[in-house]
């Protein structure tokens, strides 16, 4: 059989299409085409009989309420996970003002916390901005030690997009019940890789993107907790009180029919595809610690998503090991920012420097991995890395992370 290039190991920032979920969407752009709301003829009540199913598929991935007649009332259409997080910051800042103006979260979630947050920081509201460890955790105490009486909000991340390093999410959520504050997670990464209970881990709302779990792009959810407690929402934008008033719009029934079928296929195959991602991504750093040491991996291996592995290749530039690699997508631990490389916040965060931090790759494994792809990388880099370490003229430039958020310890 021949291998297809080039092979695609950035999983994390995006997922293919899965062709069941292509098949099952199909029909919502040409035959089944009504909207929604539209409930006074058959196109419409057969669209809106879709969007009823997919909540409820969305909400068997997480153990929230269904209900074969209403659809899952919990779960909350978006654009994205990006808009859901948003939601869920600025909704629940706006909607409980009067409890408090304090926020918590950490200093590894993706941009689409740290920046709500920031905005919210700028227009008067205190928000602590927890550190993490060296394996880029925090922990439930460090939580529970930072509640005040006027907080409202905890939004800590399920598991880390660059890293894959998973947070206490459990503990966290027991420490926020018996505190009475709400608690958010971004679970964006961490969906459809690890079995995830909104029940048990006391989550009382819950991010997550199609995308991500081999959905279309332009879709997502917000779990909002409907009971103990009922989580009141202030919603980003009006116009037609779509979504129990918290998200107006015309819905993306194509969309969220994959979204909702993504996550029923995520729900069927987990089990099994978390042992084989595992297994492969051990390959692949075994392998490549045996053949191109030394290897440094970031993150915590006790305490991972099964198919990433973020590896610093000391004595190189990731950049520029990314140039070479023409026929592999993977992530480089670098971002380009004004015409400079400034390393990961995430990787600054967890206190790796600058040098490991500019060498930084990140591999993030999918349905549709193979074992021979992953022998192939291997190879590849064996023959690559040696040669630039040889080289070894790239400097990569740094620049420090910048924050207008406080971190305490």
């Amino acid at each position: 059989m021949t291998l297809a290039l080039p092979i695609y190991l950035d999983y994390n920032a995006t997922t293919p299409v899965d062709p069941r979920v292509f098949e099952a969407m199909s029909p919502y752009f040409t035959r089944v085409f009504g909207n929604a709301a539209s409930r006074t003829h058959a196109f419409g009540r057969e669209a809106e009989a879709a969007v009823l199913h997919a909540r409820n598929q969305v909400a068997g991935l997480l153990n929230a309420e269904q209900d074969e007649r209403h659809g899952a009332r919990e779960i909350i259409w978006t654009s994205g996970a990006t808009e859901a997080n948003n939601l869920a910051i600025k909704g629940v800042a706006d909607a409980c003002r009067e409890k408090g103006r304090h926020l918590i979260t950490q200093t590894t979630e993706h941009k689409a916390v740290l920046d709500p947050c920031k905005r919210l920081a700028e227009q008067g509201w205190d928000v602590t901005v927890l550190p993490v460890d060296r394996a880029g955790r925090v922990s439930a105490r460090q939580v529970a030690d930072a509640i005040r009486a006027d907080t409202v909000l905890v939004s800590i991340m399920y598991a880390n997009n660059e890293v894959g390093t998973v947070q206490p999410i459990r503990e966290i959520g027991a420490i926020c019940k018996e505190r009475g504050v709400i608690f958010h997670t971004d679970a964006t990464q961490a969906i459809g890789k690890l079995p995830i209970d909104v029940q048990a881990d006391g989550i009382d709302l819950l991010s997550l993107s199609a995308h991500k779990l081999y959905g279309p792009k332009g879709v997502g959810a917000l779990y909002v907790r409907k009971k103990n407690p009922r989580v009141r929402l202030t919603p980003l934008f009006d116009g037609g009180a779509h979504e129990r008033g918290f998200r107006s719009g015309t819905l993306n029934v194509p969309g969220i029919v994959g979204l909702g079928l993504a996550c029923e296929l995520a729900a069927h195959e987990l089990v099994n595809e978390r042992l084989r991602l595992s297994a492969l991504r051990d390959r692949l750093q075994s392998s490549l610690t045996h053949r191109v040491g030394p290897v440094v991996v970031n993150g915590d291996e006790r305490n991972r998503l099964p198919h990433v592995a973020n590896l610093s290749f000391p004595g190189l530039d990731g950049t520029s090991l990314l140039n070479t690699l023409d026929d592999v997508a993977v992530s480089s631990g670098s971002a380009c920012t004004s015409a400079s490389l400034a390393a990961s916040h995430v990787l600054m965060a967890m206190g790796l420097g600058d040098d490991l931090a500019h060498t930084a790759i990140r591999f993030s494994l999918g349905r549709f991995t193979t074992l021979e792809e992953i022998d192939y990388v291997v190879q590849k880099f064996a023959a690559v890395v040696p040669r630039l370490r040889n080289e070894h003229g790239a400097d990569c430039g740094t620049c420090e992370p910048r924050s207008d958020l406080r971190t305490v310890s």
